[in-house]
């Protein structure tokens, strides 16, 4: 999670920065709604994964009935 919130954050301030730099009339509030997107979800993306790894690793997904039977 640690090196995903790095990643996060330098993902986020090189946006800003291609974005701050290549417009002349960007308002602030854009720059912290587009910060605020990028680092939500890549941080949402990251935990949601992570969790999917932590279920299969735990054998969780391998205990799921699905409530079929084996008549067929």
């Amino acid at each position: 999670m640690r090196f995903m919130l790095a990643l996060t954050l330098g993902t986020v301030l090189l946006a800003v920065a291609v974005i701050y730099r290549s417009n002349d009339h960007v308002s602030p509030h854009f720059l912290i709604a587009m910060a605020l997107g990028i680092g939500f979800s890549m941080l949402l993306t990251s935990a949601l994964m992570g969790l999917v790894f932590l279920s299969n690793g735990t054998g969780h997904d391998a205990a799921v009935d699905h409530g079929q039977d084996d008549e067929s």
